[in-house]
């Protein structure tokens, strides 16, 4: 059976279905197999219950708000986003009507997170931010401690800026910094360089952000072993308290994607790949991260509370071009146009398409996404939510992936191991119902 390499890059929505969201796409081929075979079989540590205190999940609602723009297109990145910034005054104005027009989705409830993605929602100037965050607490309920995140390019956080995104009441930042190395930044066609990366961050320690993640790639081809390791110790020196770690994919519509087409470029091989993530799960574990997500690790009390809300089924609002949304029982797609998004809101029309979710899909997404995690697949919840007896159905197969070193069980959860999650998405589709 040929299995999917999970660590790919995913981050915020971009114009992705849910499952294109958390779906790998690289492949681990039998090499690969043999390291993970040599490699200890380690079941990932949970903190408390099984619903780990450094995150409380909560009933709570969440908002996620696109904003398309960047300066400059990263050759490996397929998200919705424009380089023409000339637009951003009316997609702002856009987004203000959005919210009205969609102010009842949520149905009253609180909103525990508000996180603008993109695209670079850095771009946007403080007033623009104001002005949608502004609008987002005078329409919802949003909870006194909500967390507010923004991500950002380092080449956009000068002191100025962060102190001012201090006082519109973002408390977290997750920063794009990708790499130090200066070479890697202009070949991924980054507009920062690695001293900028440095500067940013220390800079947003001292305005007073202590929730901070930064982002990592791995995976680039022709890259030696040391630098990914002057990477991941120069990011642990910057102290922060997430770090999301990415594989780079090459994706069809990407000018990396094009110069593979050509035979221009080759991806990374899976066996350099794999002991890549080896070595940031190992590393990362020893300073004190919880490795809490396939992608994703966070200090005990740092969790993204956003990014956990999807893994966990919970509505969130989706406003922008090509943000989706989601409420248990369907899902939201808004168009991936600026100009179509911005023309067809002033008409009052919502430029969007809706996706009922029998309950096989529901089902298939909650497998898909737990599975990815720390709290793995909860039976007792599949059986209550929908009558499925899941343990007796595929015990064949979770017997023999707890015999092969990928799962364990805890607490009536169904979990993986660090070599499980390698193959999260591919032993996903083994579960999946037809």
């Amino acid at each position: 059976m040929k299995r999917s390499f999970s660590g790919n890059r995913r981050k915020g929505q971009g114009h992705r279905t849910i499952a294109e969201i958390f779906a790998g796409r690289g492949l681990v081929h039998n090499k690969a197999k043999v390291l993970l075979a040599k490699r200890p079989s380690v079941p990932l540590p949970l903190f408390g219950s099984i619903e780990s205190p450094s995150l409380q999940i909560t009933a709570l609602a969440g908002i996620y708000l696109h904003i398309p723009f960047c300066k400059q297109a990263c050759y490996y990145c397929d998200f919705h986003f424009s380089t023409n910034l000339r637009l951003r005054e009316d997609l702002v104005q856009a987004m203000i009507k959005e919210t009205d027009l969609r102010k009842d989705y949520l149905q009253g409830q609180s909103v525990r997170t508000i996180y603008l993605g993109g695209g670079t929602p850095s771009l946007l100037t403080s007033g623009q931010l104001q002005t949608i965050l502004d609008k987002v607490y005078q329409t919802f309920s949003v909870h006194p401690e909500a967390e507010v995140t923004l991500e950002a390019n380092p080449d956009d956080l000068s002191h100025d800026t962060l102190s001012t995104l201090w006082s519109l009441g973002v408390n977290r930042l997750s920063i794009g910094i990708q790499s130090f190395d200066d070479k890697i930044l202009r070949w991924m066609n980054r507009a920062h360089s690695g001293p900028e990366a440095i500067s940013a961050v220390t800079n947003a320690h001292k305005v007073g952000f202590e929730n901070l993640s930064l982002d990592l790639i791995y995976g680039v081809p022709n890259s030696s072993p040391s630098r990914l390791e002057k990477d991941l110790a120069q990011l642990l020196q910057l102290n922060p308290v997430h770090i999301s770690a990415y594989s780079l994919t090459i994706e069809p519509n990407t000018v990396f994607g094009r110069r593979q087409q050509k035979g221009k470029l080759n991806a990374a091989d899976d066996v350099e790949v794999v002991q890549e993530y080896n070595y940031i799960t190992q590393n990362l574990r020893l300073a004190g991260f919880d490795h809490y997500e396939v992608s994703n690790f966070g200090k005990p009390g740092f969790y993204s509370q956003h990014n956990t809300s999807y893994w966990h089924q919970i509505p969130y609002l989706g406003l922008g071009p090509s943000a989706h949304s989601y409420n248990g029982f369907s899902r939201s797609y808004s168009i991936a146009n600026n100009a179509k998004y911005i023309k067809t809101i002033r008409q009052g029309i919502l430029p969007m398409e809706q996706e009922d979710l029998s309950e096989k899909d529901q089902l298939n997404e909650y497998v898909l996404t737990r599975i990815r995690t720390q709290w793995g697949i909860d039976m007792e919840k599949i059986q209550n939510n929908f009558n499925i007896d899941f343990r007796r159905k595929y015990t064949t197969v979770f017997t023999r992936w707890i015999e092969e070193g990928l799962a364990f069980w805890r607490e009536g959860h169904f979990i993986l191991t660090e070599n499980g999650l390698l193959l999260a998405d591919s032993l996903a589709e083994e579960l999946f119902l037809e």
